[in-house]
């Protein structure tokens, strides 16, 4: 009997320190800043701490004495880290997705009895989803300094001294850094865009970064001359060369040129006659004057620009062949006040500044007047632009400009491709104008479809093609 009282005194005293460490281990797991999940060999949730909780959002309660395979599926997990270590018997560690999409890092560690079987698997649990969000931020944070370096060469290129570039598109920031970068170096350059699109001021920023202001910037417009005074203009004359030549003669554009910029402005109305001649004068670095046997040496570059499609005018023999690739070597493109409207707005404050400045008004444009004048094509461009603002300003009874000081040809949205414009770019024209106009009116591309007739497919096709999805 006494000994039977020791035995369960020690067996008390064996349970009370069980309970104690039962109570500490208690008390460790449930202190852990780290969640902690526990599960026996055969995947079912045998214990978790109030870290997991936290870290998870998922309440005990929710998946106590539930397989994991359940929960996976009911989607509580996208995968089960337990579950691979029940089929790999070894250490795993994987990124997991809760049901509330918090992102945790969970490390799945396999317990063994004595006889070597598995059966418990503990996981520690961490929150990384403020190290994704941080990811995130630094992702977006290097794609943001990268948009602002790329601003940050838009902002230079457009700042470089010549106020009279003013642009905010992406199709002129491209030219204008272009200008900039070859500046440094004296090839050819061929400007070509339609009249009044600045074909000027880019080869004065191409003079102005490259060879500076202090070196002479000579223009000659090749159109605006008759063709018999044209090669006296380009390479002087000696005395007595011609009738009405003067007595001491006449230095030519390349003489005055000389370590400067001469810009051949409308070079496609030269007379193919002198054609031959510049093309001589530009590949041997020398000329003679009108009249004259001495050869004169130049250093200048040479800045070419035209209107025209020179290319189709080689093909039809009005425009020799090698002095076309001889001008192309660096080909620049001025788009349209049409392909850039981002400008419009741009331009017609800058004009409004410059005009009450030249005739001392105080003048305010309206924004009603501005989304016309965005509206408009432009077939003039910046030079159209700049006279019908003009225009509005000297003519505007008050200091406000108002809608109905636009023109009228402006105000009328009758659509209609521009003479000479080939078939296929006037059908694109004007299904681009079609679409545009009736999602402006209706809002609504399934709209559109049945308003023009067509299928939603077709609609949506041409929409991304004229990349008129953005509207």
């Amino acid at each position: 009997m006494l000994g039977d009282i020791e035995n369960m005194e020690k067996v008390s005293t064996e349970l009370s320190s069980v309970k104690e460490l039962f109570k500490e281990l208690e008390a460790i797991i449930s202190s852990s800043y780290d969640g902690m999940f526990i599960a026996d060999e055969k995947g079912v949730v045998l214990r978790v701490n109030i870290a997991y909780e936290r870290i998870t959002g998922i309440r005990a309660s929710e998946i106590l004495g539930k397989k994991l395979k359940d929960l996976v599926a009911a989607g509580y997990y996208d995968q089960s880290v337990t579950l691979l270590v029940i089929e790999k018997r070894e250490i795993v560690t994987i990124n997991q997705t809760v049901k509330n999409n918090n992102k945790i890092l969970v490390t799945g560690n396999p317990i063994f009895d004595e006889k070597g079987d598995l059966f418990r698997v503990v996981t520690n649990v961490r929150d990384i989803t403020e190290l994704v969000s941080l990811q995130s931020q630094l992702l977006k944070t290097k794609e943001q300094t990268l948009k602002y370096k790329t601003e940050l060469s838009h902002l230079r290129a457009l700042h470089i001294g010549n106020k009279e570039i003013i642009s905010r598109s992406p199709k002129m920031a491209q030219v204008i850094e272009l200008a900039t970068k070859i500046a440094d170096v004296d090839s050819i350059v061929l400007i070509n865009g339609e009249s009044g699109t600045g074909k000027e001021l880019i080869a004065k920023l191409i003079h102005k970064q490259g060879k500076g202001t202090s070196k002479p910037f000579i223009k000659i417009n090749c159109a605006a001359i008759p063709e018999q005074l044209l090669e006296s203009e380009l390479f002087g004359y000696e005395g007595g060369a011609f009738t009405g030549a003067r007595k001491e003669g006449k230095p030519g554009l390349f003489e005055l040129a000389h370590n400067g910029t001469l810009f051949l402005d409308e070079i496609g109305d030269l007379p193919l006659l002198l054609q031959v001649k510049l093309l001589r004068a530009i590949q041997e670095k020398e000329f003679i004057r009108v009249g004259g046997t001495k050869t004169i040496t130049f250093n200048a570059r040479i800045i070419a620009a035209t209107h025209r499609n020179i290319a189709k005018m080689v093909k039809e023999g009005v425009f020799r062949e090698d002095l076309y690739y001889r001008l192309m070597v660096v080909p620049i493109y001025l788009a349209p006040l049409r392909e850039r409207k981002e400008d419009v707005p741009l331009l017609i404050m800058h004009f409004i500044d410059k005009f009450n400045s030249r005739f001392g008004f105080n003048k305010k444009i309206m924004p009603q007047v501005i989304d016309k004048l965005v509206e408009y094509s432009w077939p003039g461009n910046v030079r159209e632009l700049e006279n019908i603002i003009e225009r509005m300003m000297v003519t505007a009874p008050s200091e406000e400009i108002t809608v109905n000081l636009v023109p009228e040809t402006i105000m009328d949205k009758s659509f209609s491709p521009k003479r000479l414009t080939k078939l296929k770019d006037a059908v694109e024209e004007t299904e681009k104008y079609l679409l545009s106009e009736n999602f402006k009116e209706y809002g609504s591309w399934k709209k559109v479809a049945e308003i023009l007739g067509i299928d939603r497919t077709t609609v949506f096709r041409k929409v991304v093609r004229y990349g008129l999805e953005k509207r």
